[in-house]
């Protein structure tokens, strides 16, 4: 349903071809790149709750709690795939499929990735994190349809991107050797609170998403608004890179 909502939707638009498209992207690219800070890129961390995650010990349910939903209020990357999640869906039942489809495959590498201590770069996860934003822009605007004439299944794509998010924050609390007094119940509160600030988030982005679909522009800027999506995940994706190929020629 949800498929056959964005396809339809891309068809009343008009789709446009391929080198259009890039055409566009590229230069929205340009102008985001120059305009967003480098702080604003994907799972950032702030100095202070580095320093706090690495010097703390012991059971710290609620300093962990607010750690995990200010990291996913604050995490554009997670903002924006769950804003392309939402973008068509306009029943309560199909957010909450989607939104906890998203929310298993996080929680689950989330965990399993600190406590067993699997760690990948980085910088690749985060890349891979710009790329499900791309993903999922490009299926609102119905390419995979008019390009390779296969609808991918929204609901796995959702849930295998929601691991992958949930691995780079996994590998990022790793890079902070978080002590082992007290690491389970941390992370399952730190988890809470990722799931607490994601409702938060995914709420705002609601109210906002239900008065803007009320007015007529959104039919006249859905497409540009998946375009601008898609720009900033081709953005995060290629800032990651860079600093993957950087930091390991260093």
């Amino acid at each position: 349903m949800w498929a056959l909502t964005s396809n339809k939707s891309a068809a009343r638009w008009g789709w446009v071809t391929p080198a259009r498209a890039a055409a566009l992207f590229l230069l929205a690219g340009v102008v985001a790149l120059l305009g967003m800070p480098a702080e604003a890129f994907a799972h950032g961390v702030t100095a202070g709750d580095k320093g706090f995650i690495m010097e703390s010990s012991g059971m710290l349910l609620v300093p962990f709690m607010y750690l995990g939903a200010k990291h996913m209020v604050t995490g554009y990357d997670h903002l924006l795939f769950l804003l392309g999640v939402i973008f068509f869906l306009y029943r309560l039942k199909d957010v909450g499929l989607y939104v906890t489809l998203f929310a298993v495959g996080h929680s689950i590498t989330l965990l399993l990735g600190v406590l067993t201590g699997v760690s990948v770069s980085a910088f690749l996860i985060d890349a891979i994190i710009g790329l499900s934003v791309v993903y999922k822009a490009l299926d609102n605007l119905g390419a995979y349809q008019v390009w390779f004439g296969f609808q991918p299944d929204t609901r796995a794509a959702t849930l295998i991107f929601g691991l992958f998010h949930g691995f780079g924050l996994a590998t990022k609390i790793l890079d902070f050797q978080m002590s082992s007094d007290g690491l389970v119940p941390n992370l399952v509160a730190f988890n809470v609170g990722v799931e607490v600030g994601q409702l938060l988030a995914l709420s705002a982005i609601l109210i906002a998403m239900s008065y803007w679909r009320r007015t007529g522009s959104f039919a006249r800027h859905a497409y540009s608004a998946n375009v601008a999506i898609m720009t900033a995940g081709f953005v995060l994706m290629g800032y990651q890179l860079v600093g993957y190929f950087v930091f390991n020629q260093g």
